[in-house]
């Protein structure tokens, strides 16, 4: 974006743990997890771009072939650098209703290891 901002408000990030606990006859318990660390996602919801921006965002789309392609991600609210993401769907919508009012939203994924 032209503003350099990665993100509009209202932003979101949620953190997901991957638990199971299993129960066993006796009435005791035995957890543990799918992947050693928590999971990243963020939704990445932009409105008032203008068409050459939301056109960078549709070629991002495009070059990893939606949810197929690894990037990498930054964190905007700490900075911290994710290797391995992803998008969180094979399918981008996309308005543009006016010389500056374009609005997509796009999800990304912090992929497990």
């Amino acid at each position: 974006m032209k503003t350099g901002a990665v993100m509009q408000y209202p932003a979101r990030r949620d953190v997901a743990f991957s638990t199971t606990a299993l129960e066993f006859v006796d009435g005791s318990e035995q957890r543990f997890c799918y992947y050693q660390a928590p999971l990243h996602r963020w939704v990445v919801q932009l409105s008032l771009l203008d068409q050459a921006e939301l056109q960078v965002f549709q070629e991002f789309f495009r070059a990893m072939e939606g949810r197929a392609q690894d990037f990498s991600f930054t964190d905007p609210w700490d900075g911290t650098t994710y290797a391995s993401c992803s998008l969180g769907s094979d399918q981008m919508n996309a308005v543009l209703a006016g010389e500056w009012n374009g609005e997509t939203l796009l999800t990304v994924l912090e992929n497990g290891n």
